[in-house]
């Protein structure tokens, strides 16, 4: 669908004019369409700050929207454990969670719409059953909910801090000390909005690890999470001047690996929703983990 207008007015930028034209978009939609050249003037692309003059023509191009149904997919799970209420699961790497832009499909949660007859719908059917996440390239234990009594129940335990999280993580450089607790609160990066870091008025984070190994130039550490915010780890290790090795956003660019960032979530403990049996699992590190640990000795 097309849409073109013929501005009538004093200069102004674009972007700024046509968020009172557009209905239902941002500003920061609206500079989307533009770096998509779905917005031109006169018949030329333009940039958002591009200054309209009187009698511009301004031609909008809608592109169709995407399809917001999740495909089930039959994709292979690794499962440790599974009743009516929940399932538990051993995610390789590589594997997104949930669709978003960019990763429609081959994630975590069209495997389970798959495998599973029923899925949570509290945080609706992108995130179906999802009650927390781990990073695309991090492999490990997650834990997915098929009724929203178990999802309000699990919810409420990660929000609590009453569940158990160990990662085995490989970091750059030899921390001296064998145990350590980092508490530095955790926001978005305001000079690049991709990225997390260590910032005044973020939320509060709290990751405590200790020393499993060490080599001439890597750590091999176990960290323990009392909080769950995004990239916590990453962030948290890179603070203290240990960046996880592999880590293509907050490791050292010699280290970058196919893989990404060396990191497994190995444990996971909680209390079972309905028995309120406290359950614990515990997977192996990956083989790429392990042979990369080869390589260090």
């Amino acid at each position: 669908m097309s849409k073109i207008i013929i501005y009538n007015g004093p200069n102004v930028r674009i972007d700024k004019y046509l968020v009172t034209e557009i209905e239902n978009h941002t500003r920061t939609q609206i500079q989307q369409l533009i770096v998509n050249n779905n917005i031109q003037v006169n018949n030329n692309n333009v940039k958002s700050n591009f200054i309209l003059k009187d009698q511009d023509e301004i031609t909008i191009n809608f592109p169709d929207p995407i399809s917001s149904e999740i495909i089930p997919q039959n994709i292979p799970l690794d499962i440790y454990y599974e009743d009516n209420d929940i399932i538990v699961v051993n995610k390789p790497t590589g594997m997104v969670i949930h669709p978003a832009a960019g990763n429609k499909d081959n994630t975590l949660v069209n495997a389970l719409l798959y495998h599973c007859k029923d899925l949570s719908g509290i945080n609706g059917k992108k995130r179906a059953g999802i009650v927390h996440r781990i990073d695309k390239d991090t492999s490990g234990l997650i834990v997915a909910c098929k009724n929203d009594l178990a999802h309000k129940n699990l919810s409420k335990q990660f929000s609590d801090r009453k569940v158990s999280r160990k990662y085995y993580a490989i970091c750059s450089g030899v921390i001296p000390h064998n145990f350590g607790k980092i508490d530095a609160p955790i926001g978005r990066n305001p000079n690049n909005r991709q990225q997390m870091t260590v910032i005044d008025g973020g939320k509060p984070a709290v990751t405590h690890f200790r020393v499993l190994d060490r080599f001439i130039n890597h750590t091999l550490v176990e960290l323990e999470l009392e909080t769950g915010r995004t990239h916590q780890i990453r962030v948290h290790m890179k603070y203290i001047g240990y960046p996880l090795s592999g880590d293509p956003v907050y490791g050292y660019k010699k280290e970058e690996d196919v893989n990404g960032q060396f990191l497994h979530a190995k444990s996971l403990g909680f209390i079972h929703p309905r028995t309120q049996e406290f359950m614990e699992f515990e997977s192996p590190l990956p083989n790429y983990f392990e042979e990369f640990l080869k390589t260090l000795n």
